[in-house]
């Protein structure tokens, strides 16, 4: 029998103040609300770096330019926190990924593997970012995965919806997460 667990990514104030769309984070409350509901682990995804970014490169276009800003650190500085309105209970773990995909410089993989968990479920901004990077090593790594389609925010329509019914489907099941929530509640 499948274990799943909700993968909720990149839902940092910094990132979500770049993305004005004031239904997503009550859809993404829905969805953590539902896993929990039904017993599934909720796994919070955070991009994090110590102090003086010892982890970024300077020839690493996205995160070179996030250094050199010092917008991404790993300090208490509230703008790097999950956003409040989905803040994380305590049983929820949080991971701190250094990279794009949440497995990248991270401890995802021993998490998920001690948890016995072999199925993900996909939430996150951006869609082309953090969703598409995690959903690919997840695949190669045999995880089953669902993305939850609304559950994810990308800056260019266009792109999220060629990923959500076009590339997506091809290594995950897509669904909404409002049809997600019901069939868990079944």
């Amino acid at each position: 029998m499948s274990q799943s667990a909700l993968l909720v990514m990149d839902v940092q104030r910094v990132v979500v103040d770049r993305y004005p769309d004031p239904d997503y984070l009550p859809r993404l409350r829905e969805a953590t609300e539902a896993a929990r509901a039904a017993g599934l682990p909720v796994i919070y995804v955070v991009v994090g770096f110590r102090p003086n970014y010892p982890e970024v490169s300077a020839r690493n276009k996205m995160f070179g330019a996030l250094a050199l800003g010092g917008r991404m650190s790993a300090s208490s500085d509230a703008a790097t926190q999950i956003h409040p309105d989905l803040a994380p209970r305590p049983e929820d773990v949080v991971v701190t990924k250094r990279r794009v995909s949440a497995f990248a410089g991270s401890d995802l993989e021993i998490v998920l593997r001690a948890g016995e968990i072999d199925h993900l479920v996909l939430t996150g901004i951006a869609t082309s970012g953090v969703v598409l990077s995690t959903l690919r090593q997840a695949a190669d790594l045999d995880f089953g995965l669902t993305v939850l389609a609304d559950g994810c925010l990308d800056a260019d329509p266009e792109v999220h919806r060629v990923l959500t019914e076009k590339v997506f489907p091809s290594q995950a099941d897509v669904t909404t997460v409002a049809d997600w929530a019901a069939n868990l509640a079944r």
